[in-house]
């Protein structure tokens, strides 16, 4: 997000980033120009290339042609209004088109402004300055609904958003996608003998050692339902995974935070699932949700504090030996 909020004026810490996209190299060069100083440029000259950045850097706003070699601006605006992950992106057509009927139907697929070329230099940067602010206000409003309101990580309407996008495209690009699911040891009575006070406070430790071990791009922490928490890790092998899952039990257990009430440790813990989708496989989001839970479940029946794991049931079918 390129613009936040700050006594009620907003203002741009970090340089927003934008998409051009053109099949003229001279096109984007003079549109580089333009925004190279204060903004983060990507660039492409089709509209797969164009699709698939959008999909890697999240650009804030894109600029697109509507004539390109493969796929036209109409079908790239609307693949990407169709994907949950870029729908929020604002598109604003740059195109020899003239026509009312082009720019009705830009407007139409989704697009949220159509400049006509000759361009006027003043007229874009006025326009997509005005998008950007545009769209850090509607991020603002978007993210205070994803965002849990005790530990301040995403919350589960988040999750359930993202984890389908993710999963499509895992499928769709055959890469792997794992999941963990972790649940705080003995929470009940960690709450019981501490009270309810104290017990959030745990949850936003918890919650704060685990977004800043789970960091990468693309990776995700949420809080999933009370003491229990989810993360989304694509392009991440079952070994990855469990790797990443042992790090975050020690991290929380290097919190030392007090529990008397453990028959355990006499400090908080937690307990986790693992489960990875290879790069091939035909099962569902919710079956890797559900065999995370599973492992979950096995983590806690074995004594806690430790990390189970297993690749989907559905993948080892597929990869056992015919007979």
């Amino acid at each position: 997000m390129p613009y936040v909020i700050t006594n009620n004026q907003i203002i741009q810490p970090v340089p927003p980033k934008l998409l051009i996209v053109d099949d003229q190299p001279h096109n984007i060069h003079m549109l580089n120009q333009l925004f190279a100083d204060d903004h983060q440029v990507f660039m492409a000259t089709c509209g797969k290339q164009a699709i698939q950045l959008c999909q890697q850097h999240l650009p804030d706003l894109v600029l697109l042609d509507i004539e390109m070699p493969d796929i036209d601006g109409y079908e790239v605006c609307r693949q990407l209004k169709a994907d949950p992950l870029t729908c929020h992106i604002p598109v604003i057509f740059i195109t020899g088109h003239h026509g009312e009927q082009d720019e009705t139907h830009g407007l139409d697929v989704g697009a949220v402004d159509f400049i006509s070329k000759p361009i006027n230099a003043r007229i874009v940067q006025a326009r997509v300055k005005n998008h950007l602010i545009l769209k850090a206000q509607s991020d603002i409003l978007r993210n205070w609904a994803y965002i849990d309101g005790l530990t301040g990580i995403h919350n589960r309407r988040h999750f359930d958003e993202i984890s389908q996008s993710e999963w499509n495209r895992a499928q769709r690009n055959h890469t792997p996608l794992s999941l963990i699911m972790l649940d705080v040891d003995f929470f009940k009575r960690y709450n019981d003998y501490y009270g309810h006070l104290s017990g959030d406070d745990c949850l936003r430790l918890v919650a704060g050692t685990l977004k800043s071990a789970v960091n990468r791009p693309g990776d995700m922490v949420a809080r999933y339902g009370g003491e229990e928490f989810i993360c989304l890790l694509p392009e991440t092998n079952f070994d990855g995974a469990m790797q990443v899952g042992e790090q975050l039990r020690q991290d929380v257990a290097t919190l030392q935070i007090p529990h008397a009430a453990s028959p355990d440790t006499q400090i908080i813990t937690v307990s986790m699932g693992v489960c990875n989708k290879p790069q091939k496989e035909t099962g569902s989001l919710d079956q890797l949700i559900a065999q995370a839970d599973e492992q979950l479940y096995q983590a806690k029946q074995q004594g806690r504090n430790r990390v189970c794991g297993a690749i989907m049931l559905t993948a080892l079918k597929n990869h056992l030996p015919q007979t």
